[in-house]
């Protein structure tokens, strides 16, 4: 086995030194107000089942038209719950949600959406990897909303041969084009990407949302993030299920939202399972709206990664409680992402009592990420704990990869118990990281470790 890689003669670690954790407050009971104080929806008990307003099941047959007159006269009585029937209905177009609205999946439904680009027009505002843009509308979106749901067991199908999938190799020049129009704040009005571009839209988007309930459906076939909240407060995802598989697959993407509970659910993505951002570079940082005070407990997540802060994050990302989660197999299962464009202020984050399978990466901290423009604002990260974490196997333990100007720093690993490994360190910058009880295979590493490039 590889013990130390790269930098032996940098690196500083004092074995067999016990270092205690002490907080003014134990940051968990923080935790558990967040969660209590987070809102559920308020809709009233009204149903309307699409059948009444002319759906007909079928791949020849559109309900969509029927799904959004069952919305609107949802709203003219106050809201209620627009019931999909099981079946298989498809729906040409978006389906548009507001507020006092739950769209509930009954078991045995199946929504296939068109794979018809333009069924997507006309351009709606959104953020589009973490910059702010006109354009194809997600297959469900809701925009401005409050007390809005989706619920119920059925499936969303972003259909598995929509056009929208083969985008994803023509994407480049168009998201080249967006991220400099962020970089160089050109107004918004002007970022309107539609025919000739290929910017993917997401399977699910709430932007601009408030009280907000996800519960028990499925997610399948997503054209690119499969939910994705942006500008959201107060959400609740319970017992949703996601198998979709497509290139960025992230199951949930938090994107400049608070107050945000995830639970029991069950990711089998293509991506991260779940993802906390807060917008890219220039453009994210003028905005400046964080995601905090988000909590993740009792999920399974299998695929490519298991979670994730970033890359896109320049609006910062405070208070995350990560909480009793099962991790499978994949590539990375605690992935950090920033790079020199991004800046953006990393603190509060807490990781605790996780199961993890087989990962690649076990813990990476990817700080020199992919970058488009010239300045530099490096990210700060402050005040991160991984505690009680018991790992099968891990062919990487740590890699940090952050740039001189600002190395990671005040990262805490506590009661790590990994059985089997490759490479146990491969480290670029680093300061200050804090190891007690932190148990490789038959050795124990308590200390710190700092460890950087010389000059």
């Amino acid at each position: 086995m590889k013990y130390i890689a790269n930098f032996v003669m940098a690196l500083l670690l004092v074995l067999s030194v016990s270092h205690n954790l002490v907080f003014a407050n134990d940051p968990w009971l923080e935790a558990d107000k967040i969660v209590a104080a987070i809102q559920k929806p308020n809709i009233p008990n009204n149903e309307f089942n699409i059948i009444k307003f002319g759906a007909q099941s079928g791949t020849d047959k559109d309900a969509r038209p029927a799904i959004l007159a069952a919305i609107e006269a949802a709203i003219k009585v106050g809201g209620g719950k627009v019931i999909v029937p099981a079946g298989l209905w498809t729906s040409k177009g978006p389906i548009h949600l507001k507020s006092k609205i739950n769209l509930h999946l009954s078991e045995g439904a199946r929504v296939v959406f068109s794979g018809e680009p333009d069924d997507y027009l006309p351009a709606v505002k959104t953020r589009w990897e973490g910059t702010e843009v006109y354009s194809y509308s997600p297959l469900v979106y809701a925009a401005n909303v409050e007390d809005v749901a989706i619920t119920g067991k059925g499936t969303l199908d972003g259909n598995e041969k929509s056009q929208f999938i083969n985008w994803m190799s023509k994407a480049k020049p168009s998201y080249l084009k967006l991220r400099e129009m962020g970089a160089n704040l050109t107004p918004l009005e002007q970022r309107i990407f539609t025919v000739g571009e290929y910017l993917r839209p997401p399977l699910v988007q709430f932007f601009n949302a408030q009280r907000i309930l996800l519960q028990d459906y499925l997610s399948v076939n997503s054209p690119f993030w499969v939910t994705h909240l942006v500008y959201a407060n107060n959400v609740t995802v319970q017992g949703i299920r996601v198998d979709s598989h497509i290139g960025n697959n992230d199951g949930v993407d938090v994107e400049s939202s608070s107050n945000v509970l995830i639970e029991n659910a069950w990711f089998r993505t293509g991506d991260d399972a779940v993802v906390i951002k807060s917008g890219r570079d220039l453009d994210g940082r003028t905005i400046g709206v964080p995601s905090t005070n988000i909590v993740v407990r009792h999920n399974d997540m299998g695929g490519e990664d298991g979670i994730a802060i970033g890359s896109e994050m320049s609006g910062g990302v405070k208070n995350m409680f990560f909480h009793n989660n099962i991790l499978r197999k994949g590539d990375s299962a605690f992935r950090f992402k920033a790079n020199l464009d991004r800046g953006g202020l990393v603190e509060n984050i807490y990781i605790r009592d996780f199961m993890v399978e087989s990962f690649h990466n076990l813990f990476w901290f990817q700080l020199n990420y992919p970058r488009q423009g010239v300045d530099k604002f490096p990210s700060t990260y402050n005040n991160i704990v991984f505690e009680n974490i018991r790992v099968i196997n891990a062919t990487n333990v740590l890699e940090v990869h952050a740039p001189e100007e600002q190395p990671l720093g005040n990262v805490t690993f506590k009661n790590i118990q990994i059985n089997k490994f490759d490479t146990l360190f491969n480290v670029e910058n680093a300061q200050n990281i804090k190891f007690n009880n932190f148990v490789v295979g038959d050795q124990r590493i308590d200390g710190i470790l700092s460890w950087q490039l010389s000059k």
